[in-house]
């Protein structure tokens, strides 16, 4: 199939533009789903009212992020099926279930649940409710998974088995389908990134966590139990997915010669190796580039592995400090270095993606269908349309979403909308007292209250 170049450069940058994007989002609403169930289950045992504040405080930023993640996803589904539909006529039959399942985990169980959490706060049981958030905690994880067959099918075929029937009105031949779910499912592609995935969500979650607790504490806000122990949690947090994320993306690292041998050598810098893999390459598949970008693959991975080095250095003598309290409370150097640092597990992330999605091309499916046999017959001047579309969206909601979230982050824990219950400030505007607490009350005491109905 013939496409213009031009196109295909367009195609590969909208696609990246809206997946990383999106993946912003995911990061951050993985690892708050964890961390806030777990704060639950304290509160739930322990009954303790500071518990209590910090899962409506962290809940309440956990669900500003997750509805603007929904709303990219769906924009990035949409861009996904109008630019690469030779990928769905030819891969279709095979990761179309995964996908499937990945949207009825994500956009019906999930939701659902998410929703009976933020509207049944003050009417469910304690234990009901809990049971709920750690329902969405692990439909999310459910739901990365599935995403994560489907890439890890791109990154390493295997279970499929050609069919020509498979690929009707496609112009690139005969397609694939599913031949063995098992070795789809347990493909070491998807497992081990998906575990990576998690271990750099819930790094990327502890270090925002830790970083808004600083942002308080350096302003010494009266909050000061509150954000110590959100301060400590996250920085406890910060240290072992640190070393999961670590120890699974070694393993990834050393299985790339097996699997994508390119990949491997770029990363290396084994020109020899390029040469003679570009050679075989050649002699098999016919004339072509098959050598992926050195700047995006090698760039991707040193820049991944440079953040990963400055966490460390940040993160376990951050965890030592975290153990004294009056570190905690009056190192205001400390507190500027924790608010800098949260961006930087974004930024380990994003270039993860960049070295593990790079590094496959020519490839979309390796070694079985090229990039440019899998984008839509679509114009130049088409895709430029569907770029500055998609891409003005993509930044008006990246921009909302961290606008809201900075904006409740500063606001403080200071009577949250999530867990309010409606009965009580009823009253309270019916008795003349204050909107925080009761008659007279300061503007704690309503924050103080016990806020699940047993």
């Amino acid at each position: 199939m013939c496409v213009d170049p031009e196109t295909l450069d367009l195609a590969r940058w909208q696609f990246a533009l809206t997946a990383g994007g999106h993946f912003l989002f995911v990061a951050l609403t993985l690892g708050l789903a964890g961390v806030v169930a777990c704060i639950q289950t304290c509160a739930v045992v322990s009954g303790a009212s500071v518990h209590q504040r910090m899962v409506r405080f962290w809940g309440q930023l956990y669900v500003v992020n997750y509805a603007v993640g929904i709303v990219t996803g769906i924009v990035m589904e949409f861009q996904f099926g109008m630019a690469w539909s030779g990928l769905g006529h030819y891969a279709g039959g095979l990761f179309g279930a995964s996908l499937a399942m990945e949207t009825v985990v994500a956009f019906f169980i999930e939701s659902t649940f998410l929703g009976m959490w933020i509207f049944g706060w003050n009417r469910f049981n304690k234990w009901v409710h809990l049971g709920l958030l750690w329902v969405v905690t692990l439909t999310a994880y459910m739901s990365a998974y599935w995403i994560l067959i489907t890439n890890g099918f791109l990154n390493n075929p295997v279970g499929y088995r050609s069919s020509s029937s498979g690929s009707s009105g496609s112009s690139h031949g005969s397609g694939i389908e599913l031949a063995d779910t098992l070795a789809v499912l347990t493909n070491p592609s998807a497992l081990l990134a998906f575990f990576h995935i998690l271990g750099g969500a819930l790094l990327t979650a502890a270090v925002f966590m830790a970083g808004v607790s600083a942002y308080h504490l350096f302003r010494r806000s009266p909050e000061h139990e509150l954000f110590r122990k959100s301060l400590r949690t996250g920085v406890f947090t910060s240290v072992p997915a640190l070393f999961l994320t670590a120890a699974v993306g070694g393993v990834q690292l050393g299985s790339l010669s097996g699997i994508q041998p390119m990949k491997a050598a770029v990363f290396a810098g084994k020109e020899s190796t390029i040469a003679r893999l570009q050679a075989e390459l050649a002699a098999q598949f016919g004339p072509g580039d098959y050598v992926p970008s050195t700047a995006l693959t090698r760039g991707g991975a040193v820049v991944m592995l440079a953040v990963f080095a400055l966490l460390l250095y940040v993160c376990l003598p951050g965890a030592v400090l975290a153990c004294f309290r009056k570190a905690v409370y009056r190192f205001r150097a400390w507190h500027v270095l924790l608010m800098v640092m949260v961006p930087l597990p974004y930024v380990a992330m994003t270039a993860g993606w960049v070295f593990r999605e790079a590094g496959r091309q020519p490839w979309v499916v390796q070694g079985l269908l090229k990039t440019e046999d899998a984008v839509s017959q679509l114009s130049a001047g088409e895709m430029r349309t569907s770029l500055a579309v998609f891409g003005t969206l993509f930044t008006l909601l990246v921009t909302v979403n961290w606008w809201l979230l900075l904006r409740t982050a500063a606001r403080g824990p200071d009577d949250p909308a999530l867990g309010r219950d409606e009965r009580d400030s009823a009253t309270d505007g019916a008795t003349g007292g204050d909107a925080d607490g009761g008659p007279g009350g300061g503007p704690d005491d309503g924050a103080r209250r016990p806020v699940w109905s047993l």
